[in-house]
């Protein structure tokens, strides 16, 4: 089970430092490196596989089929971000049912009104602690089994209401069964080592996103505080739209005749079919012309008299 392999790797020591991944190449680059888990990220699934933003406009729909599509083409586990479950409490039922019939490792689920928001954006909301609390409880009794999948339980309570009251439901989603503690947004080296030392021993995700409100430090200073898990869900995407937009200016100024100003940095084409599978592809079809060439062989020996 994904889930107990991704408990089992948080036990150990070392943090855990999972890539965003947020459509089939992003999720082939990351796994080809060797990572011991990957983050499939709320944003960058949304903006990648419907061109929207990370504001509650994707559906439990469009995020499962996702979910199943990445886990299916992987044995790494993959921490799945579900929002804030797709409703009431029988909607995180299904959704944690969903997840965990797709594959996922842990489903991240948040204390957000709907419709949510990305965690270092303005205008977030939270739900009562009762509520959110209900809904871990419901979450960590839908599984399975306790560890099949991991329940992630994030409180975006920071930027609206101060730290101490995100500490204070993080304490009440513990306590309502959450597996791991996702506290948003903190804004101070001081504010993540008050949560490393308030929730010690606990495992801890620290967000990490470039241009976001949570100054980025060292994965070795961030264990040292007490995190076991480092989530860098927008490096991805990032790179790759910046990439993306030196390559096609490039295509650009070379079809209007003007010197590039850009010289984008590409891919071996080669390496690359590699890495999407076309080796598979190429011994399939050698395979089936051999044994084509047999059969007809066989058939042309049959023929003599």
């Amino acid at each position: 089970m994904n889930g107990l392999r991704l408990k089992q790797r948080l036990s150990q020591p070392h943090i855990c430092c999972l890539p965003g991944i947020f459509d089939f190449i992003s999720l082939k680059v990351a796994d080809a490196l060797g990572f011991d888990a990957l983050y499939m990220t709320g944003y960058g699934t949304v903006a990648s596989h419907l061109g929207l933003p990370d504001a509650g406009l994707a559906t439990y729909s469009d995020m499962v089929g996702r979910v199943q599509g990445f886990c299916a083409s992987t044995s790494t586990p993959i921490v799945c971000d579900g929002d804030t479950g797709y409703g009431g409490l029988l909607n995180v039922d299904h959704t944690v049912r969903g997840y965990e019939k797709a594959g996922a490792a842990a489903i991240q689920l948040e204390d957000q009104e709907f419709p949510k928001k990305c965690g270092h954006t303005p205008g977030r909301r939270v739900i009562p602690i009762d509520d959110m609390a209900a809904k871990v409880r419901v979450a960590s009794q839908a599984r399975s089994q306790a560890d099949s999948i991991l329940i992630i339980a994030r409180t975006d309570a920071r930027t609206s209401w101060g730290l101490d009251e995100a500490l204070r439901r993080g304490e009440r989603y513990l306590k309502a069964g959450a597996d791991i503690l996702f506290i948003e947004s903190p804004e101070t080296e001081e504010e993540l080592a008050t949560i490393g030392r308030t929730f010690a021993g606990v495992p801890l995700v620290v967000n990490n996103v470039e241009g976001g409100r949570t100054p980025i430090l060292p994965p070795q200073q961030l264990q040292e505080m007490g995190f076991s898990m480092a989530i860098y869900p927008s490096l991805g995407f990032l790179a790759a739209g910046h990439a993306l937009r030196e390559a096609y200016q490039n295509l650009q100024d070379r079809a209007a005749f003007r010197a590039p100003t850009t010289t984008p940095a590409l891919h071996d084409f080669q390496a690359f079919s590699l890495m999407m599978g076309f080796q598979q592809v190429w011994d399939f079809d050698r395979r089936q012309a051999e044994l084509d060439e047999a059969s007809t062989s066989s058939r042309a020996d049959s023929r003599r008299p």
